[in-house]
């Protein structure tokens, strides 16, 4: 067994990153949290520093740098702004459907605006009644005229109203056994009938936008679908599988690192009694289990991110580190907010709105006891260490 160690290169890429953020994002988090903004000209211009297409190959435009690098940009601006994180994420979950089941004509068509950061993209599969449901949906995709004809609606959909290029799903027939058969479609801003409607308030990952998707008689042409008509299950939930709770594994990571660091500031700059509270051994043992929490979520976040990048299949242990980071992000928020006592609810501190997202990290990309479905299924069906 190796010891784990990032490269040269994915130290290289944390460094500019953490600059960046520091500069661009730092500032200005809590103002994007107050006023629930999305700020669009900055995710654009993270494509110049390959955020957006970080794990896209280069020949399509990207950085081709894989999905350790992509978790590491994911904690280093989620440390600051995890709403920013998620909008970042998601739109991720638009590049990659159509780098791995595109055709090539589609893949040199979307990908390379969308890695620069012309064009932000978004992944709309959850509908009204319910996400854990993937099969259940009602929107429709009807051939009609040599194209698609789409109909139907889609909710709690990160980046709804800001997305370029949006990659969704609708049932477009019945198998044998009466189940929906879906399919996935590319589907344009601006297409006539396509338009995002309610806009969310969020609890938390405020700075992202969360809303409705409107279909209503949106066509397509033939090479709108995504992959082989019937195919959009796989599509959909190979993109929030292991790219969506990966990255929600990531967005929490840096909201964890967030706690240690707000941890050890408060704990050395607080006076009390004559002393700094980091003397008393109370004080002590609570920054240790925000250490731990921090350490356990992070080894897990980047041992699923290595096995995707040696293309060894992952889902459960990306499930794990997704229900691990945000259950511990949830549970150290919560620490450091006792700690700081009376400073802990003002919002002065980032750390209110380190709880709120991590609180709205759990049902994003499947609930704790989705993931806890899937990790008891891996191991009853056989647990090998």
């Amino acid at each position: 067994m190796h010891f784990f160690e990032f490269t040269e290169e994915q130290k290289m890429l944390r460094k500019a990153i953490r600059e960046f953020v520091e500069a661009e994002i730092a500032p200005k988090a809590a103002e994007w949290d107050e006023q629930d903004a999305c700020p669009v000209d900055l995710m654009k211009k993270m494509g110049e520093l390959g955020v957006n297409g970080i794990f896209v190959p280069e020949q399509y435009g990207g950085a081709g740098q894989g999905f350790v690098a992509r978790a590491i940009c994911l904690e280093e601006i989620s440390r600051y702004s995890a709403g920013l994180g998620i909008a970042m994420m998601t739109h991720h979950m638009g590049p990659y459907p159509i780098l791995l089941f595109g055709t090539e004509e589609q893949k040199k068509k979307y990908l390379p605006d969308l890695c620069s950061g012309k064009k932000i993209g978004g992944l709309a599969v959850t509908e009204p009644g319910g996400g854990s449901d993937f099969s259940g949906q009602k929107a429709t995709g009807e051939k009609k005229d040599g194209g698609w004809v789409l109909n139907g609606r889609k909710c709690f959909i990160t980046n709804s109203h800001i997305a370029d290029v949006t990659v969704l799903t609708a049932k477009t027939g019945v198998d044998d056994k009466g189940r929906n058969k879906l399919s996935a479609f590319i589907v344009e801003k601006g297409t006539k009938g396509f338009e995002p409607g309610r806009k969310e308030h969020k609890l938390g990952l405020r700075g992202s936008v969360t809303g409705d998707v409107v279909l209503t008689d949106v066509t397509v042409p033939e090479d709108a679908l995504l992959g082989k008509e019937g195919g959009g299950a796989k599509i959909g939930m190979e993109a929030i599988g292991e790219v969506g709770r990966a990255g929600m594994s990531a967005i929490c990571v840096g909201i964890l690192r967030g706690c240690v660091e707000e941890a050890v500031k408060f704990a050395n700059e607080r006076v009390v009694y004559g002393k700094p509270i980091a003397k008393l051994q109370a004080v002590q043992f609570e920054v240790a289990k925000i250490r731990a929490d921090y350490e356990a979520a992070r080894l897990l976040t980047y041992y699923a991110a290595g096995l995707k990048d040696a293309g060894i299949p992952c889902a459960n242990e990306v499930a794990t580190a997704k229900y691990v980071s945000t259950e511990t992000a949830v549970a150290s928020s919560k620490r450091l907010m006792d700690l700081m006592g009376g400073y802990g609810v003002i919002n002065e501190y980032p750390v209110g709105r380190f709880l709120r997202d991590a609180l709205a990290s759990i049902p994003s990309g499947g609930t704790s006891h989705i993931m806890q479905i899937i990790m008891a299924a891996n191991t009853l069906s056989g647990f090998q260490p």
